[in-house]
């Protein structure tokens, strides 16, 4: 006996089926035709989830908070003694600093252990009161069959009375109202679900230290790696290591030879900041070799924080990023922060002016995920260089590159979506460990059933391209992060902003880009 997936295990279809049953039984012409369409809806099955369970883990995770709290306390107290300059961790670390990192820690645990609480309580709420929207349209459904009666014979249904036609007639409208009521409730509980499923996976991407689960680092040195970020910036918004990044370094780790990882180790030691130490670790998350990476740090060594945000890090977001500020004339964001390498923007062509849309985002892309690419771009050879304009032609010529390699049009203009795929795949995947995949948007309902797919991989460190297109014809972007319900975009015109999850469903893109751009059509995804 085979069991084979229902094609109702799916919200969409679910959706779908209930709309066309609703505007059939408007234009049923028959009683045997009500009757049959009332059994259809009713085949349908309820949303599912059971409430008490849900509010029940609820309970239990806000019950932590207290005992996170009291860690807090205690991590707190010992701070506020002043401790000795000792070193902790293989790694050489200021034991001061590793108890300010655990205070850190400890405060967002709380915050991740409240705020899923309440994630999964707003959820039990929604589903309690889904189930019951579906229950009142499948009673009056009920009803309306034993209104009814009984199915007629093939002499009946020749001739119907005034007063039949009348609860014929009667019976499909309030069936429909009925079905109308049971498709709400498919897609309340539907958007519920997505809404905490992203949340949750967004605090599970903040376990940070818990994704390194190498045995060849101390807990302390795990501890202030996911602690680590970017120079001059808000932490919690650029952490240097994104919770895939520290996945992979981990089980990179592991793989190492003894020597490989005992130098790795003598690298990590070296370092003079925590900032070093995580694009170390970054760089062996997107792929490098220990020789590779040495090569790298002789680079970087003795680098002052902010030289390495410029030149390591592309996309700073500054704190205020998510204020709206209102529309530019073309629709676009004010609010956008300017993509720069001393004052040389990361933008297709150099200036903008070329239609290399697709490879310039992947450029970029890949120089977040990868320290040691994003240094040959900024600091040449040798990566000791603070030339903006010197930069601005290895730029280009990394954009052309990846055009060419992607079939991209001629006059630098355009590329189909097999070559977006591929060059995704060369240059993004190949650091992640991931193979990217298109998935095309026909619709609001598809925009929306992806969303979660897509936020899961920024969260996780993997960027989301995302084509746009309008009357001004197609362009390429990136989603690079998520905060809330609100979606980080990167436009290789040189910006970033942030548009929310529903200008991204419903046809707004535009803020990220201008009026004429405003659909998205399709997304590549890493698998």
């Amino acid at each position: 006996m085979s069991f084979l997936p229902s094609p109702f295990d799916s919200p969409s279809f679910r959706l779908a089926w209930l709309a066309g049953l609703s505007k059939k039984l408007l234009g049923a012409g028959s009683k045997n035709e009500v009757l049959d369409l009332i059994d259809d809806a009713l085949s349908v099955p309820a949303p599912g989830g059971n409430q008490g369970v849900i509010e029940g883990l609820a309970t239990l995770y806000r019950s932590q908070v207290g005992n996170v709290g009291s860690v807090f306390d205690q991590v707190d107290r010992v701070g506020r003694k002043g401790l000795p300059e000792v070193w902790a961790g293989d790694t050489g670390v200021l034991a001061s600093d590793v108890v300010k990192a655990a205070g850190r820690a400890a405060t967002q645990m709380s915050e991740a252990f409240q705020e899923s609480a309440t994630v999964l309580l707003t959820l039990a709420d929604a589903i309690g009161a889904a189930q019951r929207k579906d229950e009142q349209g499948r009673g009056q459904l009920v009803e309306q069959k034993k209104m009814l009666g009984g199915r007629d014979g093939f002499f009946d249904d020749l001739r119907e009375n005034d007063e039949e036609e009348w609860d014929r007639k009667n019976a499909a409208h309030l069936g429909s109202y009925a079905v109308d009521l049971m498709h709400a409730a498919v897609s309340e509980a539907q958007e519920a679900t997505r809404v905490a499923a992203r949340d949750l996976n967004k605090w599970a991407a903040e376990a940070r230290a818990g994704k390194m689960e190498t045995s060849e680092l101390t807990a302390v040195d795990k501890l202030m790696l996911a602690d680590a970020g970017v120079a001059g910036a808000d932490t919690e918004l650029n952490e240097i290591l994104k919770a895939g990044e520290l996945a992979r370094a981990s089980t990179r780790m592991d793989l190492l030879s003894l020597d490989d990882e005992m130098a790795m180790e003598r690298m990590l030691a070296k370092s003079e900041n925590p900032q070093e130490r995580a694009y170390l670790m970054k760089a062996l998350a997107a792929g490098h070799s220990v020789a590779d990476i040495g090569e790298f740090q002789d680079k970087i060594h003795g680098k002052d924080p902010d030289w390495m945000r410029r030149h390591l890090t592309p996309v700073v977001t500054a704190e205020d990023s998510m204020n709206d500020e209102g529309l530019a004339a073309n629709g676009s964001n004010n609010n956008t922060d300017s993509v720069t390498f001393d004052g040389q923007r990361w933008i297709q062509g150099g200036d903008g002016s070329e239609g290399t849309c697709v490879a310039s985002s992947t450029v970029t892309s890949r120089a977040m995920i990868d320290p040691l690419y994003a240094l040959e771009l900024t600091g040449g050879p040798d990566g000791q260089e603070d030339d903006p304009d010197a930069f601005r032609q290895r730029l280009v010529a990394e954009q052309h590159r990846l055009h060419t390699e992607g079939d991209g049009g001629e006059n630098w203009t355009g590329m189909g979506p097999e070559g977006q795929e591929r060059i995704n795949d060369t240059a993004v995947g190949s650091a992640t460990g991931s193979d990217y995949q298109r998935q095309d948007l026909d619709s609001a309902a598809d925009r929306r059933a992806v969303l979660t797919e897509v936020e899961k991989s920024v969260a996780q460190g993997h960027p989301v391209p995302v084509d746009v297109s309008g009357k001004d014809g197609a362009h390429a972007m990136t989603i690079i992060a998520q905060e809330g319900d609100m979606l980080q975009v990167y436009n290789p015109w040189g910006s970033t902003t942030w548009v929310s999850e529903d200008d991204f469903i419903n046809g707004h893109m535009g803020k990220a880009s201008d009026s004429d751009l405003p659909n998205a059509y399709s997304v590549y995804l890493p698998r």
